[in-house]
C-alpha cells in the first residue's frame, strides 16, 4: 500500500517515501551530511500562524490561522492580498500562486492544523476546524483537486471536531483530532475513511487528542500520537502502533514517554520513525526519538529541552523546529539566556553532536504560544530543493532579524552567505615570532572554516578550524617570519568551502624586538590620473577608472611620494599592482608595460595634448588583465626607483596594443583595489 503524509504539522520526505520528490544535488559547501543551506530565502509572509504544509508538483500549500499573505520583508498590512486560512506557494519563488481556498467557520475561529497530498499527488487532504470550504460544506475534513484547485465535493465526511493531523495511502486517508465521532459513528481521536469519504472499520480508539499519524513501508501498521494515556484501553502514553487495516493495537508504550509530555508530530523513512515532543512542569522531555521499524523499538532520543513541534527527514538528516534552550543533557549548548534556537538538524543514526544547521526564528508575537516554527516540509523546483517552514515566528533572527512572519524556506544550494568576521584578533611576541589569536567566527550551515592571517595586507597564513554557535574557539597562527624591530598590522578572515570569505577583521598591531633587518612599505597614490587621445583637451582627474591602450591610446599616470631608506638598509624590491575595475570591458589581451614618467604633470590639469614625456626604459610588465575585479601585478627595476628615495615618483602604464584595460583609481569607491606601490627594504 503506497502511502504519503502530511503527518500533523510535518510532510515527511524521507529518501524512502518522496512521493514525487527528487533531491537536487547537495551543496558542496556545507558541512556533510546537511544538504539545505542555512541562507534564508525571500518568501511571501501571513499574518497569522501557519500550522501546516505539504508539497506537489513544486507547489507547497499553507495552512494555518491567518487572514492575508503580503511580500517577503514587508511590514505587517503592507501589500496584502486576502488568503482565508490557506494559500498555496511557488517551492521555487515563494510568492502566492492563483490556488487560494478560503475555509471558513460559522462561528468561533477557522483554521486549517492539516495537510496532506495523496500519492499519485492528484488530491490535497486538509483538516482542522472549518465547516466549508469555498462554500462547500466541509465539516473538518476536505478533498481538494490539485489540478483545479477546487474543492471535491463528493468527499463528504462528517468529522463532530478538529482533525490535526492527516496521512494518506492509495486507498485510505487516515486522521486525528479531538473528535469522538465520524459520519456519526464512534471513533475516538482516530479515525480511517477511503478516499471517497466511506468510513472504515479502522479503530483506535485513545482517551484524549490524536495528533500526529504515519504509516509503516509495508503498509501494515500506523503509527499515531498525541496526548492520549490509553488506545484500544491499554496504557500507551502518547505512542502507539496499531493495525492499519483494524485499528488494534501492535505495540504499546507505557510509560515510554513522560506522563507530562506529549507527542506533537512524527515522521518516517524507509527503516524508521521519529517523534517531536512537547512538555510541560518539571522532568520533562522536549526532543526527539527515533524508533525501528523493523522492531518497533527506540534507536535512540535526544533530550534537549524546549518543545518540538515539526520534524521531517531529508538525506539522511533530521530536521526540527522547537524553541530549543538547554541541550547539555545531550552535551551540547547550554541553557540560553533570554534566547531559544528554533531550528535544529541531527542524524537519523545518531542524535550527537547537533549538525551544522542553525539559522534561526524568533518565538513569535504576544498572544500566541510564542514557540516559533510549527511545520517544516520540503519541496523541489528547477533542480533545488526547498526546505519550507512555517509557524507563529515575525522574524527571522539569523538574518539580523529581518521582518518574516510565519513562513521561510531554505534551498538545498548554493550557499552564499560568508562567515561572520574574526573578532578578538590579538598579536604577541612569543620566542622571536608572533603570535595571532582570534575568536573562532560562526557559518550557521559550515561547521570548519579555514581562515587567512595577513601580515600588512599581504597573507602569510592559513589555519582550519571548527566551530559552532556555543562554541567559538581561540584559533592560534604563529608567524615565524616576522623580522626583528619592525611594527606589524595583522588581520584575518574567515571562508567556507565554496569561497564565501568575511571582511577582514579589526588589525592587531606589534612590535618586534631587536633591530631591524627588513621593512616593507605599501603606497598609495597621492595622485592619478589618465589621458585619452580621441578626447585630447579633456582632463581625467577625478574619474574612478584608469585606461590604457597603445592605439587608439590611453595612458595613466601615477604618482607617489616614496619614503627614505630605514637607517641601515637598502632598496631590495619594487612591485606595482592595480585592480581590474568591475566593467564589463575591463579585461584586455595585451601586456601592459610600466615606465618611468620625466616630465611635469597635475592630476587635474594632464591631458593627451599636454601629455608629459616618458623615459623609454621599461621597469616592468603587467601581465594581460584577463579577468574583472583582480589584482594584477609589475615587478619594477629597483635601481631607477631606489633613486627617487625620499621624494616623489611618477609612473606611467602604457600599451602599444589595441585591446583597452580599465583598472581603479585611488577615486573608486571602497577601501581596496586602489593603486598601490610596494617597497621592501634590506640590509645591503
Amino acid at each position: 500500500m503506497r502511502r504519503a503524509g502530511a503527518i500533523t504539522t510535518a510532510f515527511s520526505l524521507a529518501a524512502g517515501s518522496m512521493i514525487g520528490f527528487t533531491a537536487a544535488q547537495s551543496a558542496s559547501a556545507l558541512t556533510p551530511p546537511v544538504s539545505i543551506t542555512a541562507d534564508d530565502l525571500p518568501t511571501w509572509q501571513t499574518n497569522g500562524v501557519v500550522w501546516a504544509l505539504a508539497q506537489a508538483h513544486g507547489v507547497v500549500y499553507a495552512g494555518g490561522t491567518f487572514s492575508a499573505v503580503r511580500p517577503p520583508g514587508a511590514a505587517a498590512g503592507t501589500g496584502e492580498q486576502q488568503a482565508l486560512n490557506f494559500q498555496a506557494f511557488d517551492a521555487a519563488t515563494g510568492a502566492p500562486t492563483a490556488c487560494k481556498l478560503s475555509f471558513t467557520v460559522g462561528s468561533g475561529t477557522a483554521t486549517v492544523r492539516a495537510l496532506a497530498v495523496s500519492p499519485d499527488q492528484s488530491t490535497l487532504y486538509a483538516g482542522g476546524t472549518f465547516g466549508s470550504v469555498n462554500g462547500v460544506p466541509s465539516s473538518n475534513l476536505a478533498a481538494i483537486d490539485i489540478a483545479s484547485c477546487s474543492v471535491k465535493s463528493t468527499f463528504k465526511v462528517s468529522v463532530s471536531a478538529q482533525v490535526r493531523g492527516i496521512t494518506v495511502t492509495d486507498d485510505t486517508v487516515y486522521f486525528g483530532g479531538n473528535f469522538t465521532t465520524v459520519a456519526g459513528q464512534t471513533r475516538q481521536h482516530f479515525a480511517a475513511v477511503s478516499t471517497t469519504g466511506a468510513l472504515k472499520p479502522f479503530t483506535a480508539n485513545a482517551d484524549k487528542a490524536g495528533k500526529a499519524l504515519v504509516v509503516s513501508p509495508d503498509g501494515t501498521k500506523v503509527v499515531i500520537g498525541g496526548d492520549f494515556n490509553t488506545v484500544n484501553g491499554a496504557s500507551s502514553h502518547a505512542l502507539a502502533v496499531v493495525n492499519a487495516t483494524t485499528g488494534a493495537n501492535v505495540k504499546t508504550y507505557p510509560g515510554f514517554i513522560s506522563a507530562t509530555s506529549t507527542v506533537q508530530t512524527l515522521a518516517e523513512d524507509a527503516t524508521g520513525f521519529y517523534t517531536g515532543n512537547e512538555g510541560t512542569g518539571g522532568g520533562v522531555f522536549d526532543g526527539r526519538i527515533a524508533l525501528n521499524f523493523s522492531d518497533l523499538n527506540q534507536r535512540w532520543r535526544d533530550t534537549c529541552l524546549g518543545a518540538t513541534q515539526a520534524v521531517t527527514v531529508y538525506n539522511g538528516v533530521l530536521y526540527s523546529g522547537s524553541h530549543a534552550h538547554d541541550c547539555s543533557s545531550m552535551q551540547q549548548f547550554p541553557q540560553l539566556k533570554n534566547d531559544r534556537q528554533h531550528l535544529l538538524a541531527e542524524s537519523v543514526n545518531n542524535p550527537k553532536p547537533l549538525l551544522s544547521w542553525f539559522p534561526d526564528t524568533d518565538d513569535g508575537p504576544a498572544g500566541t504560544e510564542q514557540i516559533g516554527p510549527r511545520t517544516i516540509t520540503t519541496a523541489s523546483s528547477g533542480g533545488t530543493d526547498y526546505m519550507w517552514v512555517g509557524g507563529e515566528f515575525t522574524r527571522i533572527a539569523s538574518n539580523g532579524n529581518r521582518l518574516q512572519q510565519g513562513l521561510v524556506r531554505f534551498p538545498s544550494g548554493p550557499d552564499t552567505r560568508a562567515p561572520s568576521v574574526p573578532l578578538q584578533v590579538t598579536a604577541a611576541n612569543v620566542s622571536s615570532k608572533v603570535r595571532v589569536n582570534w575568536q573562532a567566527s560562526l557559518d550557521l550551515d559550515d561547521t570548519t572554516l579555514t581562515y587567512k592571517i595577513y601580515r600588512d595586507g599581504t597573507q602569510v597564513g592559513t589555519v582550519s578550524g571548527d566551530s559552532k554557535f556555543w562554541i567559538r574557539p581561540t584559533l592560534t597562527f604563529t608567524d615565524a617570519t616576522a623580522q626583528p624591530g619592525t611594527t606589524y598590522a595583522y588581520q584575518v578572515t574567515a571562508g567556507d568551502a565554496p569561497g564565501n570569505t568575511s571582511a577582514k577583521s579589526a588589525a592587531a598591531s606589534v612590535t618586534t624586538p631587536g633591530t631591524p633587518t627588513s621593512s616593507t612599505v605599501t603606497l598609495d597614490t597621492t595622485a592619478d590620473t589618465y589621458v585619452n587621445a580621441g578626447a585630447p583637451s579633456v582632463n581625467y582627474g577625478t574619474n574612478q577608472q584608469l585606461a590604457v591602450r597603445g592605439t587608439s591610446g590611453y595612458n595613466t599616470y601615477l604618482r607617489f611620494t616614496l619614503p627614505a631608506a630605514p637607517s641601515g638598509m637598502v632598496l631590495k624590491g619594487a612591485h606595482l599592482t592595480l585592480r581590474t575595475s568591475s566593467d564589463a570591458i575591463a579585461t584586455s589581451t595585451d601586456t601592459l608595460d610600466v615606465q618611468h614618467v620625466t616630465g611635469s604633470w597635475t592630476e587635474t590639469g594632464a591631458t593627451w595634448s599636454n601629455r608629459p614625456a616618458l623615459d623609454p626604459t621599461v621597469l616592468g610588465t603587467l601581465p594581460a588583465p584577463s579577468a574583472l575585479q583582480t589584482d594584477y601585478t609589475a615587478t619594477l627595476t629597483t635601481s631607477a626607483l631606489a633613486a627617487g628615495l625620499g621624494g616623489t615618483y611618477d609612473l606611467a602604464v602604457t600599451s602599444t596594443g589595441t585591446d583597452n584595460a580599465w583598472f581603479w583609481s585611488k577615486d573608486a569607491p571602497g577601501t581596496s583595489g586602489h593603486p598601490q606601490l610596494v617597497l621592501t627594504f634590506g640590509q645591503p
